[in-house]
Protein backbone atom coordinates (compact mmCIF):
# COMPACT_ATOMS: atom_id res chain seq x y z
CA UNK A 1 0.00 0.00 0.00
CA UNK A 2 1.22 3.80 -0.82
CA UNK A 3 -0.32 6.34 0.94
CA UNK A 4 0.58 10.53 -0.13
CA UNK A 5 -0.22 12.99 1.95
CA UNK A 6 -0.08 16.24 1.03
CA UNK A 7 -0.50 19.64 3.52
CA UNK A 8 -0.65 22.97 1.35
CA UNK A 9 -1.62 26.13 3.04
CA UNK A 10 -3.52 28.76 1.18
CA UNK A 11 -4.35 32.12 1.19
CA UNK A 12 -7.74 32.16 0.03
CA UNK A 13 -10.80 31.03 2.55
CA UNK A 14 -12.13 28.08 2.89
CA UNK A 15 -15.36 28.43 1.14
CA UNK A 16 -13.29 29.61 -2.35
CA UNK A 17 -10.55 26.82 -1.80
CA UNK A 18 -13.46 23.89 -1.35
CA UNK A 19 -15.89 24.88 -4.15
CA UNK A 20 -12.58 24.98 -6.70
CA UNK A 21 -11.44 21.57 -5.63
CA UNK A 22 -14.43 20.14 -5.19
CA UNK A 23 -15.65 20.96 -9.11
CA UNK A 24 -14.21 17.47 -11.03
CA UNK A 25 -13.15 19.45 -13.89
CA UNK A 26 -10.44 21.39 -11.92
CA UNK A 27 -9.04 18.16 -10.52
CA UNK A 28 -7.25 18.00 -14.02
CA UNK A 29 -4.18 20.37 -13.45
CA UNK A 30 -3.99 18.82 -9.83
CA UNK A 31 -3.84 15.02 -11.62
CA UNK A 32 -1.94 16.10 -14.79
CA UNK A 33 -4.85 14.38 -16.79
CA UNK A 34 -8.17 14.77 -18.56
CA UNK A 35 -11.10 14.55 -16.32
CA UNK A 36 -14.82 14.53 -17.36
CA UNK A 37 -17.87 14.46 -15.63
CA UNK A 38 -19.73 11.22 -15.72
CA UNK A 39 -22.61 12.20 -12.91
CA UNK A 40 -23.60 14.91 -10.61
CA UNK A 41 -24.20 13.58 -6.71
CA UNK A 42 -27.56 12.15 -5.85
CA UNK A 43 -27.41 14.21 -2.37
CA UNK A 44 -28.30 17.93 -3.59
CA UNK A 45 -24.68 18.50 -4.39
CA UNK A 46 -23.64 18.59 -8.03
CA UNK A 47 -19.92 17.57 -6.43
CA UNK A 48 -21.51 15.56 -3.60
CA UNK A 49 -22.07 11.59 -2.86
CA UNK A 50 -22.05 9.60 -6.03
CA UNK A 51 -20.98 12.24 -8.34
CA UNK A 52 -18.32 11.12 -10.45
CA UNK A 53 -15.57 11.48 -12.98
CA UNK A 54 -13.65 9.60 -15.49
CA UNK A 55 -9.81 10.70 -15.59
CA UNK A 56 -8.04 9.58 -18.29
CA UNK A 57 -3.63 9.60 -17.35
CA UNK A 58 -1.25 9.21 -20.71
CA UNK A 59 -2.09 6.07 -22.89
CA UNK A 60 -3.36 4.48 -19.83
CA UNK A 61 -7.08 3.12 -20.08
CA UNK A 62 -9.97 5.54 -18.37
CA UNK A 63 -11.02 4.97 -15.06
CA UNK A 64 -13.50 6.52 -12.90
CA UNK A 65 -13.44 8.19 -9.41
CA UNK A 66 -16.59 8.57 -7.58
CA UNK A 67 -17.95 10.77 -4.15
CA UNK A 68 -18.59 8.56 -1.31
CA UNK A 69 -18.45 11.16 1.19
CA UNK A 70 -19.53 14.98 0.91
CA UNK A 71 -19.08 17.23 3.40
CA UNK A 72 -19.76 21.24 2.23
CA UNK A 73 -16.27 22.98 3.00
CA UNK A 74 -15.06 20.50 5.13
CA UNK A 75 -14.66 17.23 3.22
CA UNK A 76 -14.15 14.95 0.35
CA UNK A 77 -13.95 11.29 0.12
CA UNK A 78 -13.64 9.25 -3.35
CA UNK A 79 -12.50 5.97 -4.46
CA UNK A 80 -11.66 4.76 -7.84
CA UNK A 81 -15.22 2.44 -8.71
CA UNK A 82 -14.33 1.33 -12.23
CA UNK A 83 -11.17 0.64 -14.75
CA UNK A 84 -8.15 0.75 -12.62
CA UNK A 85 -4.78 -1.87 -11.92
CA UNK A 86 -4.76 0.06 -8.45
CA UNK A 87 -6.78 -1.80 -5.08
CA UNK A 88 -8.34 -0.09 -2.05
CA UNK A 89 -8.05 3.28 -3.49
CA UNK A 90 -8.73 6.09 -0.96
CA UNK A 91 -8.64 9.50 -1.46
CA UNK A 92 -9.55 12.38 1.34
CA UNK A 93 -9.65 16.10 1.38
CA UNK A 94 -9.99 17.59 4.77
CA UNK A 95 -10.37 21.42 4.87
CA UNK A 96 -10.00 23.53 8.11
CA UNK A 97 -9.40 27.75 8.49
CA UNK A 98 -5.78 28.20 9.08
CA UNK A 99 -6.38 32.25 9.99
CA UNK A 100 -7.90 33.76 7.38
CA UNK A 101 -6.42 31.18 4.49
CA UNK A 102 -7.09 27.38 4.35
CA UNK A 103 -5.26 24.56 5.48
CA UNK A 104 -5.92 21.15 3.09
CA UNK A 105 -5.09 17.62 4.35
CA UNK A 106 -4.90 15.47 1.53
CA UNK A 107 -4.23 11.84 1.83
CA UNK A 108 -4.61 9.64 -1.12
CA UNK A 109 -4.07 5.73 -0.21
CA UNK A 110 -4.03 2.83 -2.45
CA UNK A 111 -2.18 -0.70 -3.22
CA UNK A 112 -2.05 -2.27 -6.75
CA UNK A 113 -2.73 -5.73 -7.97
CA UNK A 114 0.59 -6.17 -10.42
CA UNK A 115 3.11 -5.84 -7.45
CA UNK A 116 5.47 -2.48 -7.71
CA UNK A 117 2.83 -0.59 -10.26
CA UNK A 118 1.63 0.88 -6.97
CA UNK A 119 5.54 2.55 -6.36
CA UNK A 120 5.57 3.57 -9.76
CA UNK A 121 2.12 5.58 -9.52
CA UNK A 122 2.76 7.00 -6.25
CA UNK A 123 6.04 8.42 -7.31
CA UNK A 124 4.24 10.48 -10.89
CA UNK A 125 1.49 10.99 -8.36
CA UNK A 126 3.76 12.79 -5.76
CA UNK A 127 5.11 15.16 -8.68
CA UNK A 128 2.32 15.83 -10.41
CA UNK A 129 -0.19 16.70 -6.94
CA UNK A 130 2.06 18.60 -5.42
CA UNK A 131 2.93 20.95 -8.65
CA UNK A 132 -0.92 21.07 -9.16
CA UNK A 133 -1.93 22.23 -5.60
CA UNK A 134 0.79 24.79 -5.27
CA UNK A 135 -1.11 26.70 -8.19
CA UNK A 136 -4.61 26.34 -6.76
CA UNK A 137 -4.64 29.96 -5.41
CA UNK A 138 -4.00 31.33 -8.53
CA UNK A 139 -6.65 29.25 -10.22
CA UNK A 140 -9.61 29.60 -7.48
Amino acid sequence: MQRLIFDPDYVLGRERIFAYLAEHEHLAPVFGAKIRRIGDGSDGHRNGVGSSRELRIGPLPPFVETVVEFVPNELIRYRITKGSPLRNHEGTMRFTERGSGTHLHYEIAFGAVVPGLDMVVAAGLRRAVARGLANVDALA
